[in-house]
């Protein structure tokens, strides 16, 4: 399987306004995507996923890094040849409303990226958003009516309409189900898998769940403080999380079978703030498992200990 995506070395950071420092809200991140792949981002809020994403899409600027798709640097492309390579990568966002114009039908929103592309004429652009509107199961009437009169799980359809409007490689969905009753969310998750399947896509999908995550990702990347400190197969990383961190996330699930008993590790503490984080092992601070190193040196993002290569882990007790 080919390479999609390569995230090499990305940085981002933020001045602040009359403080003379600076967030490091993404720091140091490096992972490949192969075509047909789906990758999962999580973390708690604030820990650099939806800027990375936003990054990875080059809405906004690195601070330095570089971005390839099929082996383009994007972050090398003029304005229109960015503009030509957008119809390959397209997002979805967390608030389906806050993301649809109020104003616009949505056969006129489904159809504007097709338009904004040259591609077909208004006849048949009306033709393939009705096709759209019956792939993401949304009824044909909901060409000529606007975003209020749906639900938010069906506006949350329009807009995946919207992103495979134009049969991209790569979908970014950042939180796409956080918005939504927990009913809904398993819904649009099948429709997201079902889509990959017949349009070959592949996703990015950033979410704090890792339930949600489990669901939809063949590999998984948790996120804290603006880096990748574990990252591999979905499976591995249930059936065997290795570092601190992970392990605290999943111990989070809620559990299916209630009375079953489960061991809860509860986190000291707060995440540090990105202004100034402490030195060594960023998670030291609240890790249970912390010892001499940690406060000090800085681990690396490296194969995981008796396990597959496709393992990475960045802990000291990685040894």
């Amino acid at each position: 399987m080919s390479t999609l995506l390569d995230v090499d070395n990305l940085h981002k950071a933020f001045p602040l306004s009359g403080r003379g420092s600076t967030i490091r809200a993404v720091n140091g991140v490096s992972f490949s995507q192969r075509k047909g792949e789906t990758i999962g981002i999580v973390g708690e809020s604030g820990c650099g996923k939806t800027t990375l994403a936003r990054l990875i899409l080059r809405l906004i600027e690195p601070s330095s890094g570089a971005v390839r798709f099929e082996g383009e640097d994007l972050n090398q492309l003029s304005p229109s040849a960015l503009r030509r390579r957008r119809r390959d990568m397209q997002m979805i966002f967390q608030d389906p409303f806050a993301s649809l114009d109020a104003r616009m039908r949505v056969g006129a929103l489904i159809a504007e990226p097709l338009a904004i592309h040259g591609i077909g004429t208004q006849a048949s652009r009306r033709d393939q958003v009705a096709d759209l509107l019956e792939m993401v199961g949304l009824p044909g009437d909901a060409i000529d009516r606007y975003p209020h009169e749906f639900s938010g799980g069906q506006r949350q359809r329009i807009c995946i309409a919207r992103a495979v409007a134009l049969r991209p490689k790569l979908v970014v969905a950042d939180e796409p189900v956080s918005a939504l009753d927990v009913s809904i969310q398993s819904q649009i998750l099948n429709l997201l898998v079902d889509l990959r399947s017949e349009l070959g896509l592949s996703y990015l999908f950033i979410s704090h769940d890792l339930a949600v995550i489990k669901h939809i990702c063949d590999t998984i990347a948790v996120m804290y403080l603006g880096e990748i400190v574990e990252m591999g197969p979905a499976d591995g990383i249930f059936a065997d999380p290795r570092h601190p961190y992970t392990r605290a996330l999943i111990s989070a699930i809620p559990q299916p079978v209630p009375g079953r008993e489960r061991n809860r590790i509860v986190l000291p503490g707060d995440v540090p703030s990105p202004e100034n984080p402490p030195p060594g092992c960023p998670f030291h601070p609240r890790c249970p498992e912390a010892f001499s190193p940690c406060p000090t040196e800085v681990p690396g993002l490296e194969p995981a200990a008796q396990g597959p290569a496709t393992h990475l882990v960045r802990c000291h007790l990685n040894r």
